[in-house]
């Protein structure tokens, strides 16, 4: 089956020409168009007639600390303008919000309940946010016909919800079938009890659940990672078994020295500690990678 891939242009609007501020946001050849608007900009939108239109909008708000989740709360609108001044006085985690409306004016009331409820379904299964929702979305019931098209319009919003950095709808690792592929993995085996499998990701390295950190750490173990350490353990991300420290699931590092310095409980060159099942370093299969890729050029 031909399944090539092709490039999209995405056209990005600054309505007040600050990056900060409001921003359009559409892709070629698609009837949405996605409104990425701050908190403190809900205000300057109500001349804005097509946001008083059916919309389906999602609030984000930052994570409260190191370890903990961003938020987000996935919504529908028949007005998004009104629903969004509803919700500055109304709910105080979030900070931007993401709306998305059809140019053609082609989304009715089912399908926007029908989005509302598939993005909620797809974000909890990523688990990258932490929901806000205060129930799970009902699902409405549309034609064969109307859910192809809502299943098109959702792959729209993952990209450009994505390119606008949210990765609400991104697992942390994308696999074939939710399995992950043993080739693929890099692992520590050291001292202390240091026992960790983990996956190279666009944001940084994961640390895969039931890996093993060490179950003490170094004088000189620098006091970010251990700071880090101790978020880890009073969020129960990692957890005492028996004599284990375990991982209780997977969890993204921004860097491979990060990952490996939380793992071993010192200091680390993540480079040159993680390594596959050859024993090859990440810093030599970097390496390689970028001599093929330049054979290929």
């Amino acid at each position: 089956m031909f399944n090539q891939k092709f490039g999209k242009t995405i056209k990005l609007f600054l309505m007040d020409a600050d990056p900060d501020g409001r921003m359009i946001c559409e892709l070629s050849n698609w009837t949405g168009k996605a409104y990425r608007i701050p908190r403190g900009k809900v205000k300057d939108c109500n001349n804005r007639d097509e946001l008083k239109s059916t919309a389906v909008y999602l609030l984000f708000g930052r994570a409260e600390s190191a370890t903990a989740k961003p938020k987000v709360y996935i919504g529908e609108a028949e007005n998004a303008y009104s629903r969004l001044v509803q919700h500055v006085s109304e709910k105080e985690f979030w900070n931007e919000s993401v709306v998305f409306i059809s140019k053609d004016e082609n989304l009715n009331k089912a399908h926007i309940k029908y989005l509302e409820s598939r993005l909620f379904e797809i974000a909890t299964s990523a688990d990258r946010y932490e929901l806000q929702n205060g129930n799970t979305p009902t699902r409405s019931s549309i034609s064969e016909a109307d859910q192809a098209e809502m299943e098109e319009f959702i792959e729209y919003i993952k990209m450009l919800v994505n390119t606008m950095g949210f990765k609400v709808f991104e697992p942390l690792i994308k696999a074939d079938n939710g399995a992950v592929v043993t080739a693929d993995c890099l692992y520590i085996n050291a001292a202390r009890g240091a026992n960790a499998k983990g996956r190279r990701t666009s944001d940084g390295l994961v640390v895969l659940k039931n890996s093993e950190i060490a179950t003490s750490t170094v004088p000189s173990f620098p006091n970010s990672f251990n700071a880090l350490r101790n978020d880890l353990l009073e969020g129960g991300i990692v957890v005492a078994v028996e004599d284990k420290l375990l991982f209780q699931q997977d969890y993204l590092f921004s860097s491979p020295s990060a990952a490996a310095a939380v793992v071993m409980g010192r200091s680390a060159n993540g480079l040159v500690e993680w390594k596959d099942i050859n024993g090859k370093d990440l810093k030599s299969i970097e390496a390689q990678e970028i001599q093929k890729a330049n054979i290929i050029l």
